[in-house]
């Protein structure tokens, strides 16, 4: 009786600083913030531990086999979804918008099976009475709901929209001396990396647009602002690279600023 229970001791010791391990190996990640891919492995390899510990006969490498593996596959998938943007679509999926101007998406709700009550509880979380107060709302792909005010930029910080209204009153204010400077400032505002663009194109003061990912150009948020692959290869130049595949991420916000980082920046 006494080595029963004591087996059953070492084994849920041995079980707990396995785990342990192999979630630290997997990379920090919140809880809430799990993708599906990752929840499964978490929840495949708590499993295989119970089976372990209830079962003391068992070798205990029936055990360390299948979990070791499941990190094996967790790590790999990891580090491949790094580099391609395919693969972390496939794995984690895609955001989806379930908000936009104040109207429902309501076939995007029906696909992710998101019901006006889950909808409504959330907003109410974020302080947030009307969808009609709301800019865009975007269900990401660990299930947490992005929600972004009108005229305030993410309702969850202050911060963020009071500094969103202020820089539009700014803008608008030094739109009025442009518009009474002439070509003098026009020249000036392009010659320190503002980029006009069609303000029907981008309306959304929170979401800057990708224009090149992991290296590959975003060809149709490139057409959605009316540009082209030789206007972006401009203007990665002028940050000083010279090829597509040297960008690690370069987006476009409304305001026409280009935020560029390259691969070997760090």
């Amino acid at each position: 009786m006494f080595q029963h229970i004591t087996a059953h001791i070492f084994l849920t010791v041995l079980m707990y600083i396995f785990i342990f391990l192999s979630m630290r190996i997997m990379g920090k990640r919140e809880i809430g913030k799990l993708s599906v891919f990752d929840l499964t492995i978490s929840i495949m390899i708590a499993e295989i531990a119970v089976f372990v510990i209830e079962d003391i006969e068992r070798p205990i490498y029936d055990g360390f086999v299948p979990m070791a593996t499941l990190v094996l596959i967790q790590v790999l998938v990891a580090q491949i979804s790094l580099k391609s943007r395919k693969l972390r679509l496939l794995v984690d999926g895609k955001p989806s918008i379930l908000i936009s101007d104040g109207k429902l998406h309501r076939g995007e709700m029906r696909k992710q099976r998101y019901n006006i009550d889950d909808l409504l509880l959330q907003l109410r979380g974020q302080n947030i009475d009307s969808p009609a107060d709301v800019e865009f709302a975007i269900l990401e792909t660990s299930g947490q709901l992005t929600v972004i005010e009108k005229n305030k930029g993410v309702s969850s910080s202050n911060q963020t929209g009071n500094s969103s209204s202020s820089a539009e009153q700014k803008e608008q204010n030094s739109g009025g001396q442009e518009s009474s400077g002439g070509s003098d400032k026009s020249d000036k505002s392009d010659s320190s990396g503002k980029v006009k663009l069609p303000k029907h194109k981008i309306r959304y003061e929170g979401l800057p647009i990708p224009l090149i990912m992991d290296g590959k150009v975003q060809d149709d948020n490139l057409e959605m602002i009316g540009k082209n692959r030789f206007w972006l290869r401009t203007q990665i130049r002028q940050k000083g690279v010279s090829d597509f595949r040297d960008v690690f991420l370069c987006s476009i916000d409304h305001k026409g600023q280009i935020y560029i980082d390259p691969i070997g920046s760090r």
